[in-house]
């Protein structure tokens, strides 16, 4: 099956080499060297796009603004890249709807198992109920779907794995290290921080009060468990 990348890079020089790389994957690499055109070929072009990768620093339309306006409307999965590891470009990136960032320089070895990563994850945890129930909120696996009531609760795809991977293990205390293999897919790279991010993005869509939430509680120093 081909997979569609869409590469958001201002520098032609790095742009190229990841294109090169990723092409050499047999990949199909579509390209765009600003936020706003890479909107407009999100939004407008006949492709069906399985993930994209955005760098930070853009000309115009930054990173942070470029991932927001693409998550309003899809799920894709997004990878930004940054320039430095410095906490808050990750945490603003991860906030604005990224699933995972690369920093540079990197290795197109790395970059392509982060993609694949990524790409590989099914919609539902194998051993997954059709139905499971926190609360007033109701997981559809199957459907992709989370309610309360008759309301949808729009969720990422990253956002819904990790609901699920929790509520598939009610009242157990999941460490960081185990979410990241089974929402992430990384068993050897990946950062504490995908998690805590994902997990206060998660709160603030299924909590009545997210600053003390009532499902997706913190273990300290051990992980999170959901209560039902």
């Amino acid at each position: 099956m081909v997979t569609n990348l869409l590469i958001v890079e201002d520098d032609e020089s790095i742009r190229t080499s990841m294109r090169l790389s990723l092409e050499d994957e047999g990949n199909e690499i579509s390209e765009a060297d600003s936020g706003e055109k890479a909107v407009d070929i999100f939004n407008n072009a006949n492709i069906s796009f399985d993930l994209v990768i955005i760098d930070i620093m853009l000309p115009g339309m930054n990173g942070f603004d470029c991932c927001k306006e693409i998550r309003k409307h899809s799920s894709v999965p997004i990878i930004i890249v940054t320039a430095r590891a410095d906490t808050n470009d990750v945490v603003t990136g991860l906030e604005a709807g990224a699933d995972d960032y690369i920093t540079k320089p990197f290795e197109p070895k790395e970059l392509s198992a982060r993609i694949r990563a990524l790409l590989r994850r099914s919609r539902t945890s194998e051993g997954t109920s059709s139905t499971l129930l926190i609360g007033d909120i109701e997981i559809l696996p199957d459907a992709g779907e989370v309610k309360r009531g008759n309301e949808e609760i729009h969720l990422t795809r990253t956002e819904f794995l990790l609901l699920c991977e929790l509520a598939s293990n009610p009242g157990k205390v999941l460490s960081r290290e185990h979410l990241l293999e089974k929402v992430w897919s990384y068993d050897y790279f990946g950062d504490g921080r995908l998690v805590d991010v994902h997990v206060r993005r998660l709160r603030t869509k299924i909590e009545r009060d997210p600053a003390n939430p009532d499902h997706v509680l913190t273990v300290r120093g051990l992980g999170y468990k959901l209560v039902v």
